[in-house]
Order: structure tokens, then C-alpha cells, then sequence
């Protein structure tokens, strides 16, 4: 169990994620996300048109259609607004009553790719006042504002791959600093058009050819790389409620400064993230349990977070990646992520995928029971960008 004086020492500084709401390659919903995982079920299927040649197909996990017209003409401005309101209206039926001051901080990479594409290619970069605000990255934001009439500062955040991490890291600095009484943070990435995954398949990273446990297998033998996917995830983050799926108890991030797509061989940075993860949260190494890890898969990703798994956390600790099931969510994929832990934690279940070929000793066979401890979820964005959040689960 978690020292008294530890759990004191965290009480003054963590932050409680009171609600959930996701859209995903699984459908439209937390509790689509949740029974996907937690079945072990892959969320991608082979999407026409989105291979290396036009007329292949591709193994993608992309967010179907649906959501409320009414929220935007695109999949992206739905999918960011169905999952911020699912995320206020389970908080509010977990106890979360809105401050004065709501924030919402959005991560998001490329935007609304799908609009800005008909913008240039169909419609000639000609469109009304309304649809061209609607491109606007801000503008998600700021009806979404309207909607609630929250009044708490409002902006977007971008980190490539590491921008779930660093939006709830923000989320937490606007708390500790009293900038706001309660944060609605989300992050969206609908990215995964043609052009998208036909790069990221000749960066040599995306895997398009090949059902997902076949070709994405994190810390395992013969894992080629990652399978592209979408998503969006909302949450409530408040220091005010007494019925959180986790707490929020620190993090950091660092840059390599070292190459546009490689990991930084002396894994000086990387290692200097983890270890000040743990001191902004107060904890020492020897409470971690989990290593949620960013595992895409790739052969550089998966070894570095390995060495610094191995080297700075205790026999006992176990490490995971869920994107063999949900894909590789970009910009939201730490926020997928995180949310695979904290429903875990409220539902018993950590909802790890199966293991399909040798790999790490400590890597976690299927779905765990979770264990008494804390969780490191690591994630590393492109072009050197390392972040780190620690969780705790609920007391």
C-alpha cells in the first residue's frame, strides 16, 4: 500500500479526472472504448483507398461517422464536441459540480484535415464566411465555450504524438497555479486521410499491409511498427470532487534537440523526463507499478522506453501499450491512453492486449487485475518530444 505520508504529501498536489468521454475507431462513446479494449478487440478494419497506391486498402482504425450535425460539418469538430460533453455529463453524474472558472485546453496536431482538404482541392478555396471559420482551430473551442458558458481561459495545445501528455500536464499547471476552479481537457486526431497514412507508411513507421497483432507488437519480436488510428477524448480535471476515476499526480517533459524523427541514442533526456515525472509528482520509483507505455511498436520507440523502464523502476513494475488494439492516435494517443488506465482502475481491469511472440519479461500477458501501486504513462511525440504523467488510482 501507499505510504500515509506519501498519499498526504500527494493530496496537496494531485488533480482528480472526474470525467470521460471518447470517440474512437471502436464507435462513439466511452463505453464503446472501454468493451473494445477490454475484450481485446482491434479497433481497426481494412479501409479502402488509404493503402500506399490509391487503390489499395489499409488497416486503419478510423472514426466512423455520426455524432450531432449540429456540433459541425466534419468528423473532427463532432467527434471533439460529443467527447468534451460525454467527458461533463459522466462527471456531473460522479459529483462534479462547474466552478466559476471552467478552462478547456484542446490538443491538437493537424486539425481539421478532412475540411481543409474540400477546401483546396473541391471547392477551390472559395466558401463562405461560416464554413471557412469553421476550419479555424479555435473555433471547435469557442462554440464549445458557448454551449456551456464556461468563461476560464480557452486554447489549443501541440505537441505531435506527446500532446494528450502535455495538455493534461498544462490542465494541471492552470490548476496548482489557481488560474482556474476546473478544467474540460480533450484531444482530437481525425488525421488519418490517404495523403497521412501514405506518409507515415514511407517514414517506415505505419503499417498498412497487415492485421494489427501482426504487425504492431510493442516490446515483442517481429513488431514492424504501428497501425494508424483516430480518436478523440475528452476529460473533467478538478482538485474538487471526491469520486475520481484517477488522480493526476505530476509529470514533465523534455526534448531530445536531436533529429526530426529519431529517438536520441544516449536516452539522456528521455531518462531525465521519467525521473523529474516522479519528483514533480513526490513519489519515489519504488511505488510504480505500471509503465503505460507510448509501445508503438517501432524498433527505436519500444527499445529506448524499455532501457529506461529496466533502469529506473523496481522488479516488480509491469509496462503495457494498448495501440496494437485502439492504433496510434497521433495527437491523441496518450489521452487514449490514459483513459485505458483510469477506466481500469474504476472497473477492475487493465485492459492490456495479448501477447503474440517472445518480447520483454515484465510485459504484461492480456488484460491484469491492477495491482495495489502507480502508473507511468510515457509518451514520446516526433521530433524528440518526451513527456512522462504519473497516476494514481483512486483512494
Amino acid at each position: 500500500m501507499i505510504a500515509t505520508q506519501e498519499r498526504l504529501a500527494m493530496g496537496a498536489q494531485q488533480c482528480g479526472i472526474n470525467g470521460i468521454g471518447a470517440v474512437t475507431g471502436y464507435g462513439w462513446g466511452r463505453d464503446a472504448l472501454w468493451e473494445g479494449l477490454s475484450g481485446g478487440k482491434i479497433a481497426a478494419r481494412s479501409v479502402p483507398g488509404h493503402g500506399p497506391d490509391r487503390d489499395q486498402t489499409a488497416w486503419v482504425a478510423k472514426v466512423p461517422d455520426g455524432g450531432d450535425e449540429l456540433d459541425g460539418p466534419s468528423r473532427f469538430a463532432r467527434a471533439m464536441r460529443g467527447a468534451a460533453r460525454e467527458a461533463i455529463i459522466d462527471a456531473g453524474r460522479r459529483g462534479w459540480q462547474p466552478g466559476r472558472r471552467v478552462g478547456l485546453l484542446h490538443a491538437a496536431v493537424l486539425g481539421d484535415l478532412e475540411l481543409w482538404r474540400d477546401f483546396y482541392g473541391t471547392r477551390g478555396s472559395d466558401a463562405s464566411v461560416r464554413d471557412y471559420l469553421a476550419l479555424m482551430p479555435s473555433t471547435p473551442v469557442s462554440t464549445f465555450m458557448q454551449e456551456f458558458g464556461f468563461h476560464g481561459p480557452a486554447m489549443n495545445v501541440s505537441a505531435t504524438c506527446a500532446s494528450g501528455n502535455a495538455g493534461l500536464l498544462t490542465a494541471k499547471a492552470w490548476l496548482d497555479a489557481d488560474v482556474v476552479d476546473d478544467v474540460v481537457f480533450v484531444a482530437t486526431d481525425l488525421s488519418s486521410t490517404p495523403e497521412t497514412v501514405l506518409h507515415f507508411n514511407r517514414l517506415g513507421v505505419a503499417i498498412t499491409d497487415t492485421e494489427p497483432l501482426q504487425a504492431c507488437r510493442p516490446f515483442q519480436e517481429g513488431s514492424r511498427g504501428f497501425i494508424m488510428g483516430e480518436a478523440s477524448v475528452g476529460m473533467v480535471l478538478s482538485k474538487r470532487t471526491r469520486n475520481p476515476y484517477a488522480h493526476v499526480l505530476g509529470g514533465a517533459m523534455s526534448h531530445d534537440a536531436h533529429h526530426v524523427t529519431s529517438v536520441d541514442p544516449k536516452l539522456s533526456e528521455l531518462t531525465r523526463c521519467f525521473a523529474e515525472a516522479l519528483a514533480s509528482a513526490g513519489v519515489d520509483a519504488s511505488r510504480v507499478r505500471y509503465l503505460n507505455a507510448h509501445g508503438p511498436g517501432t524498433k527505436q520507440c519500444d527499445r529506448a522506453e524499455a532501457a529506461v523502464f529496466d533502469a529506473l523502476f523496481p522488479a516488480k513494475a509491469e509496462l503495457f501499450s494498448v495501440k496494437p488494439l485502439v492504433g496510434h492516435c497521433m495527437g491523441a494517443a496518450s489521452a487514449v491512453e490514459i483513459s485505458a488506465t483510469a477506466l481500469g482502475y474504476d472497473r477492475g481491469l487493465l485492459p492490456a492486449p495479448p501477447l503474440v511472440a517472445p518480447g520483454h519479461p515484465r510485459l504484461l500477458a492480456g488484460p491484469a487485475v491492477p495491482a495495489d501501486g502507480l502508473t507511468v504513462k510515457s509518451s514520446l511525440g516526433l521530433g524528440g518530444h518526451n513527456s512522462a504523467v504519473v497516476l494514481a488510482p483512486p483512494d
